[in-house]
């Protein structure tokens, strides 16, 4: 198993100041009684929300999704999810940056904007940032230049990257291991890598966040594989649903029969109830927790409070 301390420094204490023990007690009475979850990563800019946007916080509230980081993926974008927050303090907090596709609109104003956008305090993040060698929506060379700009740009603000990589492990590794002795904490959002990718980003000090994706992961070496191996440590665990995308389809025959029934009535209710493959909630997080938590053959409360915990320490969520 990876030493969850990593080598890099990048220590959550930076950001926080780590939380109390009577906190963790409050939060482990809440889990046992109902998951208290963080969703690090939705998409609540996207258009697919615009009509009814009250009602799927309000899902969420329900589904036991405490706090949902709101992705900033472009500069409109990132001021968007600012404006949400403002909608729904205390409940949506948002990240600011420019994904990899978007790389090619990056101009010699897009740091400021986001330092400014990311010096208010519901702004916990710096991103979505990385590098996608996948599709190269925008030129390879682009893409990382303007990802190590934003590198620079969180350790200059001292706030958590939330980053993004396809198909770029390498340079990836490379672009933050220039800023190894003053990177802040950061997490790969959503990560679809191979084992050996996990073991580097935890060596690295980094979290690893984990989507729906698992429905649909079937490869040797996934995240399926890593999870069963017990190779991410639970304090390096971080949930997300990237609403509207990574439904996950818990219908489908890649999924075994024991993950199946590891998946409670009441989060199922509000998965089947609610969201699609065209358009994914936060409140399939308990869907996504509970899949976790089987493949790691835990607890599902054990793997709830720690990713929740986790969120809190890396973000500083109030």
């Amino acid at each position: 198993m990876a030493d969850s301390k990593g080598k890099s420094g990048n220590n959550p204490e930076k950001i926080a100041d780590g939380i109390s023990e009577l906190k963790i007690k409050q939060i482990e009475d809440e889990v046992a009684s109902s998951y208290l979850l963080v969703d690090i990563g939705a998409n609540l800019t996207n258009s697919k929300y615009s009509r009814d946007l009250d009602s799927v916080v309000e899902r969420a509230k329900d589904a036991g999704v405490k706090k949902i980081m709101v992705t900033g993926a472009s500069v409109q974008c990132s001021k968007e999810a600012l404006r949400l927050t403002r909608l729904y303090p205390g409940m949506l907090y948002s990240s600011a940056g420019i994904h990899p596709h978007d790389a090619k609109t990056w101009t010699d104003d897009c740091y400021d904007i986001i330092k400014e956008l990311a010096s208010n305090p519901e702004c916990v993040a710096i991103g979505e940032c990385g590098l996608d060698f996948n599709r190269n929506f925008s030129p390879q060379d682009v893409q990382m230049e303007v990802f190590e700009k934003q590198v620079q740009l969180a350790c200059e603000v001292g706030k958590p990257l939330f980053l993004h990589e396809r198909d770029a492990h390498d340079d990836m590794v490379r672009i933050l291991g220039k800023f190894k002795d003053r990177m802040p904490p950061a997490v790969l959002h959503c990560f679809t890598g191979t084992s050996a990718q996990a073991l580097k980003y935890l060596e690295m000090g980094l979290y690893i966040g984990l989507t729906g994706f698992l429905w649909k992961d079937k490869s040797d070496d996934g995240v399926r594989s890593i999870l069963e191996k017990g190779l991410i440590p639970l304090d390096r665990l971080l949930i997300e649903t990237d609403a509207p995308f990574m439904y996950p389809n818990v219908r489908g025959s890649k999924i075994p029969a024991n993950i199946k029934q590891a998946l409670s009535d009441r989060s199922l209710s509000f998965l089947n109830r609610y969201c699609t493959f065209q358009r994914n909630e936060p409140c399939a997080l308990p869907v996504i927790v509970e899949m976790i938590a089987a493949y790691m053959k835990r607890p599902v409360e054990e793997v709830a409070m720690a990713t929740t915990i986790n969120a809190i320490k890396l973000f500083g969520f109030s």
